[in-house]
């Protein structure tokens, strides 16, 4: 029985390839790569775990964290509109899903890519230079596109039959959602949903990051959650937006940080990190305070915490104007003169 491992997101495209060779009696293994920037935690209430096993098929769940922020900081081949170094990405998995294919006996490499679909990865000359970089020539098959595509190591060796394979292109995917009509298959999430780095407030977020410190994973977690203020080139302020976000901010503290709250009133957690001097935290705190039930009193009583210890003190200040907030947030669009 010929073999295969399947680059698996656990989106409609891969799920349609993976049932596509189980339909011609390859024995399938799954592998989902999984980082800070993609959505999905680790687990098996991870999208691709449960499509896999809806599939009946068996998944390996593969932590690429370390290589995918050294390639986000530096790719060889560009960023899409956001962040996204698409052609470096699908380098990177391909040669993980090579390793894979020699540690497991496996004969081939299956994704759910289509031609045409992403305009960076997906083009003709693109899936050529991706291959041929990530040293697996011949020996990746695109069920949904492969009789546009010349055929590969396993359809020439008749592991597959080319004939039962599909030739979509493009960025429709009216006829991957019929297939799936006919299929059963209703559970998908959509296209790109996945990956943070497309997520225009998530990719400036990031630039803004990488533009100003050398940020490892911890920083880079960060970005998940909250609204995110720039008090200076080497200081930040995370603020959670609800219950939730409160709580991931206690968690991803880390020595040096500080944790401020309101005293006295409802409000936000949030998290300062980098140049704690009493300026810093005094502006943090009335960042704190314009988000929460103090927003209108004149001043009132923000707790500050040193992360990972008992120690902390209170500061009394008037909450921010409209016009810091403008200032201090990090968004998508141009900060105000002299501050970026």
């Amino acid at each position: 029985m010929p073999k295969a491992v399947a680059l698996f997101s656990g989106g409609l495209d891969s799920q349609l390839a993976v049932n596509l060779m189980l339909e011609q009696g390859v024995d399938v293994e799954c592998l989902t790569v999984v980082s800070v920037f993609h959505q999905a935690a680790a687990g098996p209430e991870h999208p691709a775990a449960r499509a896999a096993a809806r599939l009946g098929v068996p998944i390996t769940l593969v932590d690429l964290n370390d290589e995918m922020l050294a390639m986000v900081k530096n790719p060889r081949f560009g960023r899409g509109k956001n962040m996204n170094p698409c052609v470096d990405c699908r380098i990177l998995l391909l040669r993980r899903a090579a390793d894979r294919m020699r540690e497991t006996g496996a004969n081939f490499i299956v994704t759910g890519e289509v031609l045409g679909q992403r305009p960076m990865s997906q083009r003709r000359d693109a899936i050529r230079r991706i291959e041929r970089e990530a040293g697996v020539e011949g020996y990746v098959l695109r069920p949904l596109s492969a009789r546009l595509l010349n055929p590969t190591v396993p359809e020439t060796e008749g592991l597959v039959d080319r004939e039962k394979l599909l030739a979509i292109r493009g960025r429709s995917r009216r006829e991957q959602m019929a297939l799936a009509e006919t299929l059963g298959i209703t559970d998908y999430p959509s296209p790109a949903g996945g990956c943070l780095l497309t997520d225009p407030g998530f990719a400036f977020r990031l630039r803004d990051l990488l533009e100003r410190r050398d940020a490892c994973l911890h920083d880079v977690e960060l970005l998940r959650v909250g609204r995110h203020f720039r008090l200076d080139d080497c200081t930040k302020l995370v603020m959670g937006r609800h219950e939730a976000e409160n709580a991931r901010l206690e968690a991803l503290a880390q020595p040096g940080d500080r944790l401020l709250d309101a005293a006295d009133v409802t409000g936000p957690t949030a998290l300062l990190r980098g140049d704690t001097r009493e300026a810093n935290v005094e502006t943090a705190a009335q960042l704190t305070l314009k988000y929460g039930k103090a927003k209108d009193e004149a001043a009132a009583r923000v707790t500050v915490r040193k992360a990972g210890t008992d120690e902390s003190s209170d500061v009394t200040v008037a909450p921010a104007t409209d016009d810091e907030v403008k200032r201090l947030l990090i968004t998508k669009r141009p900060a105000a003169e002299g501050q970026r």
